[in-house]
């Protein structure tokens, strides 16, 4: 791979492009051609996650037949394989080769057995994409039979992940930052290098109401929030975002962060103010089976692969609740184990969803919205001409 300046350039204008506030779509579409001059790959996958589920959102694949994404999920989530996406989002490290997994012999895989020996590829790169302890999406890079990764290619992607991470967080809140009324919705604004405004969301303005500011326009931007967005590491040097916990005039928590936004004349700093811990919201697709939150809490989580210990332990509940809340939850689905339940999910819930490309709203999964064509918000616009998009 390359090294040196060459490499240096190329990572700056990989984290260039995570700042500009691009949808996924178009994160994606900048930074794989990109990383290929980096880390040379005959074939790739390529998604985002819901943080809830770690279920694939927006799956893309290049020189693997999209057909096989329904294989894909079933081989994730139900059959038992290595180097899973749902292990890796646990692992400290995030990254690994098939190779490595499978101390050379590819052909331990099913996964490699079934489709990718067929495709006359050979090893797997895999990496989640996290930011503050969420995975927002997943990286298979793929050579042909009998080229492998090395060490510093694996080194090199582990690098760049948290920046992918937040580029696509970025993208997804920017793209739903006016999808709903309510003041649930994640608030967006976008500050200037000298802490001034540049962009504010209707939702922003509902937060900053309900935390007890003034409109911005009018009393300037509060001291809190410039000081949140001034810690920001402009230059790229470090891979810790700022964020700040407060609590609103109602009494309850929201959850403040900021994350660079770098465009062709700007330098700029999002600023976002939401409900604390998105990726420990129940699942919405749940809720058409009448779910309580903590049975719908309980599923998400049970689609990660959590035994009952770890479920119990993540609630804060005794073992013997959890199996009672398992009784409930598949008497109302109509199944008799986990794994029924995890294939109610799938087959009838998500695959759906995911082969008809629906849009993301600001949790990671699918919005309300029917349609991922339909105008873009004002608001929305705004944000993304504010961040250079």
């Amino acid at each position: 791979m390359k090294q040196g300046p060459a490499l240096e350039n190329l990572t700056a204008a990989i984290v260039r492009v995570c700042r500009a506030g691009l949808s996924a779509h178009e994160l994606r579409g900048q930074v794989l051609p990109r990383l290929r001059r980096a880390v040379p790959f005959d074939a790739a996958f390529w998604s985002t996650a819901d943080p809830a589920t770690l279920l694939f959102t927006q799956p893309h694949q290049e020189e693997i037949p999209p057909d096989t994404i329904p294989y894909f999920v079933q081989n994730e989530f139900l059959d038992d394989d290595v180097n899973k996406w749902t292990t890796l989002a646990r692992d400290r490290v995030g990254v690994r080769t098939l190779a490595e997994a499978t101390d050379g012999d590819l052909e331990a895989s099913a996964r490699y057995r079934d489709v990718f020996s067929s495709l006359g590829l050979g090893d797997e790169l895999r990496a989640v994409f996290r930011a503050g302890g969420a995975c927002w999406g997943y990286l298979c890079l793929h050579r042909e039979r009998g080229g492998t990764f090395s060490p510093d290619e694996v080194a090199y992607v582990r690098r760049l992940a948290p920046y992918l991470a937040e580029g696509i967080r970025a993208g997804v809140l920017i793209s739903s930052a006016d999808l709903s009324g309510a003041v649930d919705a994640p608030g967006l604004l976008v500050l200037a290098g000298d802490g001034s405004l540049l962009s504010i969301t209707s939702a922003g303005e509902r937060w900053l109401e309900e935390l007890g500011y003034g409109e911005p326009a009018r009393f300037g931007v509060p001291a809190e929030l410039q000081a949140l967005a001034a810690s920001v590491d402009l230059d790229g040097r470090g891979n810790d975002l700022p964020r700040l916990r407060v609590r609103t005039r109602a009494g309850r928590w929201a959850m403040l962060h900021a994350s660079p936004l770098s465009a062709p004349g700007l330098d700029g700093v999002a600023v976002i103010i939401e409900e604390p811990s998105p990726a420990e919201l129940a699942p919405v697709l749940m809720i058409a089976y009448g779910l309580t939150k903590q049975e719908q809490t309980l599923t998400g989580l049970v689609c990660r692969g959590l035994s009952t210990r770890e479920l119990a332990d993540r609630l804060h509940i005794t073992a013997n609740t959890v199996q009672d809340h398992l009784k409930s939850i598949f008497e109302k689905t109509g199944v008799r184990s986990r794994r029924e339940l995890v294939t109610v999910i799938l087959q009838e819930q998500y695959l759906p969803r995911v082969m008809a490309g629906r849009p993301l709203g600001p949790s990671g999964f699918f919005s309300a919205e029917a349609s991922q064509s339909g105008p873009e918000s004002e608001a929305a616009g705004q944000a993304r001409r504010a961040a250079g998009g």
